[in-house]
């Protein structure tokens, strides 16, 4: 009787939809030896048109090893990854894969998460127009990607504080910041909005040396936000409390990886290195 391994038995509808089963034969060495024999078989040059065949499936077949093995190994736990150069931490809660006519769609749930040191309550990302190249590197693509999260305002700050100079915020009554210039003395109660890429300040109420600034040296023209990594547009922020929750989208993203790397990461437990 053939095992799900063989590529005979394999469809698209069912290489998507097997369920956990997949995650839990993953870790089984017989299995590892199969899958590590299976994908060097589309390497090889002189493939014959059974083979051809089955290298047609391989999208399906490998996006349902990864995420089942993934969600297997580490669901409910910790995981540690390597993303676009950044070392990321999260308890990883979802990672659902849906097939979307020709491509995939995907949807990573994390929560309690760290991007280098900067903490992020929680981080929901939906990739659209997701494709899959088998290879050596394995190729993705991704068309787009939606993302919302949920930061606290202390962290938000102490985020902001890390890449400019010149002024300290700290969290303040009312949902307010309070913004000390490090060498002009001057302090300021202020609140932020962004909106399509662009951030409102509002200053409620600044001193100098104790003496009321007039409100007309408070007035700040709304800032675009033009730097952001990999063309990323934040399309609005909410303040929650002590929280804050942003919406943001990327139009689209490409990288690669080593699924030898991957599979071993994955079966020992280890740092994922993706991009």
């Amino acid at each position: 009787m053939a095992t799900y391994f063989d590529p005979r038995a394999w469809s698209p509808l069912r290489a998507v939809d097997m369920g956990l089963d997949l995650g839990k034969r993953l870790f089984d060495q017989t299995w590892v030896d199969q899958w590590t024999g299976f994908t060097t078989a589309w390497l090889d040059p002189v493939a014959d048109l059974g083979v051809g065949t089955v290298t047609a499936l391989m999208p399906d077949v490998l996006m349902t090893l990864l995420s089942e093995g993934i969600l297997s190994r580490f669901g409910g736990q910790e995981v540690s990854a390597t993303f676009l150069g950044h070392d990321v931490r999260a308890n990883l809660h979802t990672l659902k894969v849906r097939r979307r006519g020709a491509h995939f769609q995907t949807k990573t749930v994390l929560t309690e998460m760290y991007w280098d040191e900067h903490p992020i309550e929680e981080l929901t990302v939906i990739a659209h127009g997701v494709r899959l190249v088998p290879g050596v590197p394995t190729k993705l693509r991704a068309a787009q990607l939606d993302v919302t999260g949920v930061i606290s305002r202390a962290a938000l700050l102490d985020w902001v504080n890390s890449w400019q100079p010149d002024w300290e915020l700290e969290p303040a009554a009312d949902g307010l910041a309070l913004a000390r210039h490090k060498r002009k003395r001057i302090r300021a109660l202020v609140d932020a909005d962004i909106t399509d890429n662009l951030l409102t300040i509002t200053v409620h109420s600044a001193h100098w040396r104790k003496v009321r600034a007039p409100k007309r040296l408070t007035t700040l023209k709304p800032i675009p936000l033009v730097d952001l990594p990999n063309q990323a547009r934040i399309s609005r922020t909410e303040r929650l409390g002590d929280h804050v929750r942003f919406t943001a989208d990327l139009p689209g993203l490409a990288g690669s990886f080593d699924l030898a790397q991957i599979r071993s990461a994955i079966v020992a437990g280890t740092t994922l290195i993706v991009f």
